[in-house]
C-alpha cells in the first residue's frame, strides 16, 4: 500500500468535525506551499515571459478593464 493510499484510508475513518478541521489545515497547508512556489517560480524567472507577454497585450490594447 502507498503512502497517499494509507492516508486515504486515515481520511474516510475521520468523524465530520475531524475531516472538517483536516480540510482547514490542508487549504492553508497547500496554499502556504503554492505561494512558495509561486514565490521561488517569480524569483528565478520562470514568469517573465508570461508577463512580458501580458504588458504586450495591456499596451497595445488587447485588454479589456474589468
Amino acid at each position: 500500500m502507498s503512502k497517499v493510499e494509507a492516508i486515504e484510508q486515515q481520511i474516510e475513518k475521520l468523524s465530520a468535525d475531524e475531516l472538517a478541521a483536516f480540510r482547514r489545515w490542508y487549504a492553508a497547508f497547500d496554499a502556504e506551499n503554492w505561494d512558495r512556489q509561486f514565490e521561488a517560480d517569480v524569483k528565478a524567472g520562470r514568469l517573465d515571459a508570461l508577463a512580458d507577454q501580458a504588458l504586450r497585450a495591456h499596451t497595445t490594447g488587447q485588454t479589456k478593464p474589468l
